[in-house]
């Protein structure tokens, strides 16, 4: 007698023998004993998780002829059962869409064959085993016979890639999605397994296959006979490891102790040796990365890794995260997901997972925005005695000049009185002494705002209450500036050589709140400003640059501007006219950009609290 693997010995035969898909089987014992039975049914999940054998049991249990079919436990032992087992049935048809994707084969096997009744059995019954590899031509083929078949036939359907059948196919049948089997029940399993065959198999070596399967029970039965051809009855985890290049739970935990702890020599020595034992490391790191998402799960919701870990590893993990905040395993797992990406494609793996170490542990060593700010948050609130207390350093000298403002207060009073005694010659100059008498006093000001000590702080006011006295009546000079007296029509012929004149300004202030346009600026000429009205004009080259300055958006910027410059209300216009010289583009330095950080890195408290820390602000 031929061998027989373990996958194929120990598939399940019945609902009751499906391990980890009790929402199916429960469903679908309900759907038969209720007789609301579908006429297709569509089986999605990962690869070794029952979906076929699922099918060939609703085959049997329909076509069971020992009892009064359906029923939920079919017997195995009457012809139909035999021959569905043995996949030789006439009524139970199995069509692989992987080797037959032809719209040809649809219609041959399919299409063509379900008018016929069932040879013996009560139900003819197509399984479709990876249904997403079928031709777009073969879906279309199959939906009018998969809406409305005969009462005698049933449907189903297998896929790993549900994403590929159309919706048109999805919406004809009843979807069940199988999920991954639980890494508990796998080995239990498994061991059930090594029970039946006589085979010494320890439980830490069942652990760990069920590990290495990722979910799939045929992978892991596949894994088993493997361990048992090398092995013989006798199976340890060191065999496991050996043979599958896998690592143990114990060093990958201890792997990743090792970086909270910021020990980084050990942590690079069990990459090393994992490294000479011929282990994956893309394998490994992959581990690793499963180990902080578990941790993070212990922090937000413990009792979900029940299921998935044994108590023991639940309580260690539970301890172990204890130890690091959410944020910072969140930005760990997102640095070796980083790394496992770079390693793929790498032919150094190992140099890019001990960068990723040591960068880990020089992570978890770094202050964070979040700590700061609550750290500071406390010491504003009183919750941190020992660094409240530290910020008493009064000998520092920038915050000094801030809190005088007696010493800033003359600055735009003397300032401002020269620029008036200038723009006004004939009032002003038949007064110099009062100048005269206004220069010492400003200089021995500025000498206490210096922090000069020769100079005593108290004559400062002294002074600035008799020049304010004397240089009352030069005040009247102010008034042609504010509100000038002189007739109308001598405004704007004092008006256009100032326009003229500040030309620079305005063409500055266009360049801060437009830019884009400041360019086609530079190509006109200011030709006349008179009566409120100033004429811009271009050059016959330059036309776009003036119809474009006309529109309402441009047009509206440019004369709120230009009223801003010349206190007055200005109308802007733009013509072309030959004879205008052309001239060459200006090219402005580009302003550096402002740091946002600046008032940030200024505040007196931000900087304390880096001097307690030690640490640096570093841009991201």
């Amino acid at each position: 007698m031929s061998y027989t693997v373990f996958a194929r010995k120990y598939r399940p035969q019945t609902f009751d023998d499906v391990v980890g898909q009790e929402h199916i089987t429960r469903t679908l014992k309900n759907a038969i004993e209720q007789r609301r039975l579908a006429h297709a049914y569509i089986f999605v999940g990962p690869r070794g998780t029952g979906k076929t054998s699922t099918a060939r049991i609703l085959a049997k249990s329909l076509n069971c002829q020992s009892f009064d079919a359906p029923t939920t436990k079919p017997c195995g032992t009457c012809d139909s059962c035999k021959e569905i087992t043995g996949g030789n049935s006439l009524d139970v048809l199995e069509f692989d869409a992987a080797s037959n994707t032809q719209v040809d084969k649809v219609r041959e096997l399919i299409i063509d064959n379900v008018k016929y009744a069932p040879a013996h059995g009560r139900y003819k019954m197509y399984i479709v085993d990876e249904e997403h590899m079928l031709s777009t031509s073969s879906f279309n083929a199959l939906l009018k016979t998969l809406e409305e078949p005969p009462e005698h036939v049933k449907f189903a359907f297998a896929t790993t890639d549900v994403q590929k059948v159309p919706t048109t196919i999805l919406s004809r049948c009843q979807r069940f999605d199988l999920k991954r089997i639980p890494s508990q029940l796998i080995a239990g399993h498994l061991l059930h397994i090594a029970t039946q065959e006589k085979i010494t198999l320890t439980q830490q070596a069942a652990d760990t296959i069920a590990h290495g399967a990722e979910g799939g029970m045929r992978d892991a039965e596949s894994m088993l006979d493997q361990l048992v051809a090398f092995c013989g009855n006798e199976i340890g985890e060191p065999d496991v490891l050996s043979i599958f290049g896998l690592t143990a739970h114990e060093t990958v935990s201890g792997l990743c102790e090792d970086i909270i702890s910021g020990d980084t020599p050990a942590a690079l020595a069990k990459v090393h040796e994992q490294s000479e034992a011929g282990r994956d490391l893309t394998r490994l790191m992959s581990d690793l990365i499963g180990h902080l998402r578990n941790l993070l799960v212990a922090q937000v919701d413990p009792g979900s890794l029940t299921g998935e870990q044994s108590a023991d590893a639940v309580r260690e993990l539970t301890e172990q995260a204890g130890r690091l905040r959410a944020d910072k395993l969140l930005e760990l797992i997102e640095q070796f997901a980083g790394a496992e990406a770079r390693m793929r494609w790498s032919p150094n793996r190992k140099m890019h997972f001990e960068i990723a170490v040591i960068r880990a542990i020089q992570t978890l060593g770094q202050a964070t925005l979040s700590e700061v700010i609550e750290t500071l948050s406390a010491m504003r609130g009183g919750g941190a005695p020992p660094i409240v207390r530290a910020p008493e350093p009064k000998p520092r000298p920038a915050p000094a000049p801030v809190p005088r403002p007696v010493a800033k207060a003359p600055a735009p009073v003397a300032v401002e009185k020269p620029a008036l005694v200038v723009e006004k010659p004939p009032a002003v100059v038949e007064k110099p002494a009062v100048v005269q008498e206004e220069t010492p006093p400003w200089d021995e000001e500025i000498d206490a705002a210096a922090g000069r000590r020769n100079v005593e702080p108290e004559p400062p006011p002294r002074v600035i209450e008799p020049v304010r006295a004397k240089s009352e009546p030069p005040v009247v000079a102010r008034e042609p500036v504010v509100e000038p007296d002189e007739p109308e029509d001598e405004a704007p012929a004092a008006a256009q050589p100032d326009l003229a004149a500040r030309w620079p300004e305005f063409v500055e202030r266009v360049r801060e709140r437009r830019p884009l346009i400041v360019s086609w600026i530079d190509a006109g000429t200011l030709l006349s400003f008179e009566k409120g009205t100033a004429l811009l004009a271009f050059p016959p080259s330059q036309k776009l640059a003036a119809e474009t300055l006309s529109q309402a958006t441009h047009r509206n910027l440019l004369q709120e501007i230009l009223t801003a410059i010349a206190g007055e209300p200005v109308t802007l216009k733009t013509t072309v006219q030959e004879g205008i010289s052309e001239k060459t583009p200006v090219v402005r330095p580009e302003k550096p950009p402002a740091d946002p950080m600046a008032e940030f890195k200024d505040d007196p408290l931000i900087r304390r609290a880096l001097e307690i820390f030690g640490a640096k602000i570093q841009p991201v």
